[in-house]
């Protein structure tokens, strides 16, 4: 399923035209976005956690000299999903 997709769905499952339900899904990734930003975490009970970690730097290799590499440390977004996903799609 795509972006096209989502919206697609949303909007028959609301009652909505295409127009508001990308509206919605668009408010609601950059709000999830803006909340991973500040550090936060974003819990939607049933759905999952969204959240952020710190990577810490490590040592890789590079594909193409087979030379070693530092990669640097970074945080990274993580999701957990909620008991009832979980169920969902065993």
């Amino acid at each position: 399923m795509n972006k096209a997709d989502l919206i697609n769905a949303i909007a028959a499952e609301a009652g909505l035209s295409k127009v508001d339900a990308k509206k919605a899904l668009e408010a609601v990734v950059a709000n999830i976005s803006k909340a991973l930003a500040a550090g936060d975490k974003v819990g939607l009970v049933g759905f999952g956690t969204f959240s952020v970690a710190a990577r810490g730097a490590r040592q890789g290799i590079n594909p193409a000299t087979k030379k070693p590499i530092t990669i640097a440390a970074k945080k990274v977004a993580k999701f957990k999903a909620g008991a009832e996903l979980a169920d969902a799609i065993k």
